[in-house]
């Protein structure tokens, strides 16, 4: 599960690249009641999602042409500039060299070795998300790409991830965990999952996408469906995880939602 420990290779921020930042705000409210916080006075700009008063996830516009909408994951790390060194060594894209944000931080944006976008955190007055875990909030990520294989040595070598492979039910392949260094397999934080060719064609390629813990999945995609998202899959129960569906936003980006057994 996602926590705000903010240890190196671990999610500490995600935001929505959207089209229309007002439209966004309006469906994450209806759908997890969450309340935006604009960090600065241009209309429609770069803020924060809250909940109960703590930073869940921020939206903002697209800035990258040709982009569609989509949520990005960040990871920690104490130095951007070593990890985007990492990153060209172990065959990925810097997709933005690293820079500070007023004091905040500092980031970068990558891309993957098989074609999955990511970014990282260096804090600076702003450590990361304040919520994970609950119900409303960021609990899980996970990466669907082509060659899971190819990118475990990859991120092994920025955050010293070691993986745990799982059965998928019905003999569909492995699931592989993401376990953060010196970690065991019960604080794992994510997963891996290998879709085949047609799958990531018609996805535009591999990608991260966030699993936010609701009290009532059900309930919740309903909120989706009503205003304007979609389901992509599910609900369904997944033994020993929960229940879960995988969800559109009005303008098209992916995100899960998902009741944890026990809960």
């Amino acid at each position: 599960m996602t926590t705000t420990d903010f240890a190196t290779g671990s999610p500490c921020w995600i935001d929505l690249g959207a089209t229309d930042t007002d439209a966004a705000v309006a469906f994450y409210g209806a759908v997890f009641g969450w309340e935006y916080h604009p960090f600065g006075p241009e209309p429609g700009g770069y803020g924060a999602f809250r909940s109960g008063g703590r930073t869940v996830a921020a939206v903002g516009p697209l800035t990258e042409e040709g982009a569609r909408p989509s949520w990005t994951v960040y990871f920690a790390t104490p130095d951007a500039e070593k990890t985007a060194s990492t990153v060209r060594r172990a065959g990925g894209t810097v997709r933005v060299e690293p820079g500070d944000v007023g004091g905040e931080g500092r980031l970068a944006q990558f891309t993957d070795p098989v074609g999955a976008d990511f970014a990282v955190w260096q804090p600076g007055a702003t450590r990361g998300l304040e919520r994970t875990g609950d119900p409303g909030s960021l609990t899980w990520i996970e990466l669907c790409t082509s060659d899971v294989a190819a990118l475990v040595e990859f991120y092994r070598a920025l955050f010293g991830w070691t993986t745990s492979d799982v059965p998928l039910p019905g003999g569909g392949g492995v699931y592989s965990l993401i376990i953060p260094q010196d970690g065991n397999v019960g604080q794992a934080q994510g997963g891996m999952v290998q879709l085949d060719a047609d799958s990531m064609r018609e996805e535009g390629g591999p990608y991260w996408h966030p699993v936010f813990e609701v009290a009532d999945c059900d309930a919740t995609i309903a909120r989706v469906t009503d205003n304007g998202g979609k389901v992509r899959m599910g609900p369904e129960d997944a033994e020993g995880v929960g229940r879960l569906a995988v969800c559109l936003d009005g303008s098209g980006a992916e995100f899960v939602v998902l009741t944890s057994a026990g809960e």
